[in-house]
């Protein structure tokens, strides 16, 4: 059970930056900082955008790895599936630049 306290001086923007380094991690500034000063792992969570690009980054490596597999195989329908590709990525590229 926790039952002292420990306070140290910072600066505000130091402070603030402990609250968001805490809040990327989900721990409380408490915890976060007992974690940092006994040297323990703090992992920061994705946001929903990474858990996106990471969902996306995915699907291209499953299809590159059917494309890999058809070449094996040597699927008529490669270059239907190779377009396909192609059309995907190139939505994905113009949903970034706006």
């Amino acid at each position: 059970m926790k039952s002292k306290t420990v306070r140290f001086r910072c600066s505000t923007f130091e402070r603030n930056w402990l609250r968001v380094k805490a809040k990327r991690s989900g721990l409380s500034v408490s915890e976060y900082c007992r974690r940092a000063a006994f040297d323990e792992r703090i992992i920061e969570r994705l946001s929903e955008d990474q858990i996106e690009m990471y969902k996306m980054l995915t699907d291209y490596r499953n299809n590159f790895i059917r494309i890999g597999n058809m070449y094996k195989k040597k699927d008529p329908k490669l270059s239907e599936e190779v377009r396909q590709l192609a059309r995907e990525i190139r939505d994905h590229i113009q949903n970034f630049r706006k």
